[in-house]
Order: C-alpha cells, then structure tokens, then sequence
C-alpha cells in the first residue's frame, strides 16, 4: 500500500515475512537546538554479535555490553528518589500559564510558544503506572533526534530544548485525530491489532485482514488504524467516519495518511539499520495556525483540549504534545532474534514499555483494579536501560545521564526562564 493511496480498504494477503532495504539520509540540526548527547561508537553490526556467540545462538543486543548496562542500571537506583513525576513550572517561571497535563506531559504556555515537558510518568492502560528514572529526557532527545532526521518528509513546530526535559514548540492546530501505522499484527492493550483479531474482527479501521494469521505476524503492507479520543480512552475509527463526521477534510486526512505512512517507512528502514524493528507508532500531524502547512507534532488528549475550552468547531486546536518514535508511542523489537522466536512462538524481545504491561497483566486488572500493585524496583530499572539502549543505538550517541544532586524541576524551571528571556 503506497503513503498516497487512496484512504479506502485494503486486502492484506498474507505474504512471507520480509526485511526493509536499508537506505540513509544525511542529517540535518536545527538551528537553534541543543542535544545533551557526547559522541558514542556505532553498534556493532549484527554478523559480529552472531560471531562472538560461537555456533549457538547469538546473545540479546540488549546484554551485548553488560558493563554499561550495569552502569545504567546503578544510576537509575539512584535517581529514583529525583524522578520527575509532577511539574508547576507556572509557579516558578514568570507569564508561564499551565494549559495541560497529560499522562506524561505537561504542557505550558507562553505567548505563540507551547513549553512541553516530558515527565518520568510511566502511563499504559489509560493510568500512570510507575516514574522511570530518566525517561522523559530519553523521550525528548529521542523524539527531537527523529525530528531532525524526517523533515525531508514533513515540516516540524520544535523551536528549540532549553533543557533535557523540554521542548519549546511553535503554537500550532491538531486535527482531534492520532494516527497509529502498524507493521504487525501484535499488542496486549483492548485498541491492540492482536486484541481486536483473535476476537474475530476482520475489518479493522478500514483495513481488510485474512483469516489465520498469529500473534507477532508480520502484515504485508503497513497499515493505518486512526483512532480519536473519548474522556479517557482512545477509540478506532475508519477514514469514512473521519470525514463524514467533519473530523477532518478528505484533502487533508490524504495528506495526512500519505505523511504518516512514509514517517513510518522511514522510521522502519533506520531502525533496521540499527538492528531493531518498528513494529507500530502513534502520529499526531498538525498545522500552523496562520498557514496550511502540515506539521509533524505533539498531541494533547481530546478531551484534555475540551476541558481548557481549546476545541474549535472547525475541528482544529492549538495545543499539542506527541513525540515521534519514541519508545513510548512506538513499539521496537530486536531484529535478529524476530525470526527465531516468532517461530518458536515466543514473544519478541521487545525494546519498549510492552514487557511493563504484560507485568501488570499478569498480575492484576490494569484496567479495572482500582489500586494496582507498584511495580518491582528492578522492572523499573530495566525499563530505564532498555530506553536508554534505544536512544544509543537509534542514535549512536551516548546519553549524557544528568547529575541527580539537583532537583530536576528546579533545574527546568531555570533553564525554561532563561530559554523564554530570549525567545
């Protein structure tokens, strides 16, 4: 299925599972963008891992240097008593005005600017689940890496990151619509491929699927399952519904669709590079206010833009804060093993929050469990390091990990003034 086919249904045939060519673009920076990221080696290519495992089974990516992830590992211990759990910078920066709180972040305004901090907040199931020790700086670097990297294919709003956890954005107008690209049929949540197949659904937001296939199957075309947002959960719709519902134009939802599937084949052929797969991903693509630009962005729930009165009848609002390929809007497993144990029936080893939720699964009712259990110290910590092996080897650089001596809100708020002084 081509990014400008036409949003009508399509029969996915089921096809032999087959790998992406690898392609580069140079990167570019932005020009007033500052990253806390140090030269870092490039990882090794995935025969030498194979090599070095002699003729059994080549050893997880993820312990393919047990010393930096020990490392990584004893500093999120002891950076879980400093995560960054809640945010009051309207409190501490002056003409600081808090628009939003989000699941993970929160988000502020200032003038035609948006301030968008990237919390440690741990969200799934439509609840916060735990603080991970530096997750919203490994979501913020990672997503303005990926910003800078896919703007031959879309415009972005980012102006600048005055600070690890903060992303200062040009105000802009997001369609009330996300739209999540699949490559797989996979997921444990209830909007989930896998969930909604093995429950018989054949039809999926537009998108025709065949009988017999299996968890962790790779389809054979991307697809598109754009959902919008009810009070607290995200809800499927097909692009029939988008349009005749007004949501967006047919002109526009095009657009859109054409954008969304080409970020994602972009994103699928870099992470192969690196040895991972991009399984699925969440957009939120939006445009200026004053233009018609579409712009890659950041999203705000639907019903947070109803409940601080920002939704417009034209269906269009100024507030956003998505990021892009994260590991928290995106889901990444690694390559090399797919194969072997998708045939073995075993779960992928997944670089993401996905093993967190089968934890919480496993052990309770995320859904309906009033209180749930707090999660193990040591799935906390692993979370950290599988994020931070993400960003390293998505980037090939190493994560500056901040000094912990200073509260981290103390420090945004700072470094926040000082970025809006000069603006």
């Amino acid at each position: 299925m081509s990014p400008s086919a036409p949003p009508s249904a399509v029969r996915l045939s089921r096809l032999p599972k087959a790998v992406l060519p690898t392609s580069s673009s140079p990167s570019t920076r932005f020009p007033n963008l500052s990253m806390s990221t140090s030269s870092f080696p490039r990882p090794p290519p995935l025969a030498a891992t194979a090599t070095a495992a002699g003729s059994g089974a080549s050893p997880s990516r993820l312990a393919a240097d047990p010393g930096h992830r020990d490392d990584v590992l004893l500093a999120a211990r002891g950076a879980m008593v400093n995560c960054l759990g809640e945010t009051n910078l309207h409190l501490a920066v002056p003409g600081l005005r808090l628009a939003a709180k989000g699941k993970v972040r929160d988000v502020y305004e200032s003038g035609e600017h948006l301030v968008l901090v990237t919390t440690d907040r741990q969200s799934a199931f439509d609840r916060v689940l735990a603080s991970i020790p530096f997750k919203g700086q490994v979501l913020n670097e990672t997503s303005l890496w990926w910003f800078n990297r896919t703007r031959h294919i879309t415009p972005n709003a980012v102006v600048s990151s005055p600070d690890k956890n903060v992303t200062i954005a040009k105000r802009c107008s997001v369609f009330p619509v996300e739209f999540v690209v699949r490559g797989y049929v996979t997921g444990s949540t209830d909007t989930s491929l896998w969930t909604v197949y093995s429950k018989g659904v054949r039809n999926y937001c537009g998108n025709v699927l065949p009988d017999g296939m299996v968890k962790n199957e790779k389809l054979s075309a991307n697809i598109l399952t754009p959902t919008t947002k009810a009070v607290d959960h995200d809800v499927p719709v097909t692009p029939e519904e988008i349009i005749n519902s007004g949501l967006m134009s047919k002109e526009d939802f095009d657009e859109v669709r054409s954008k969304a599937l080409s970020l994602f084949a972009y994103g699928q052929e870099v992470a192969l590079e690196n040895g991972l797969i991009l399984v699925d991903t969440k957009y939120e693509l939006e445009k200026l206010l004053m233009g018609q630009s579409l712009y890659l962005g950041f999203e705000v729930s639907f019903d947070q833009l109803v409940s601080i009165g920002r939704l417009r009848l034209n269906n269009l609002c100024p507030l956003s804060d998505k990021q892009v390929h994260t590991p928290d809007s995106s889901r990444y497993w690694i390559a090399d093993s797919y194969e072997d144990r998708f045939n073995s029936t075993l779960e992928p080893e997944n670089v993401d929050k996905e093993f967190l939720r089968l934890w919480f699964k496993n052990n309770c009712n995320p859904y309906e469990d009033a209180v749930l259990p707090e999660a193990p110290e040591d799935l906390v910590c692993e979370l950290a390091w599988r994020y931070i092996f993400l960003f390293e080897t998505i980037t090939h650089t190493k994560l500056e990990i901040p000094e912990t001596q200073e509260p981290i809100h103390q420090r945004i708020s700072r470094n926040v003034a000082e970025a809006l002084r000069n603006l």
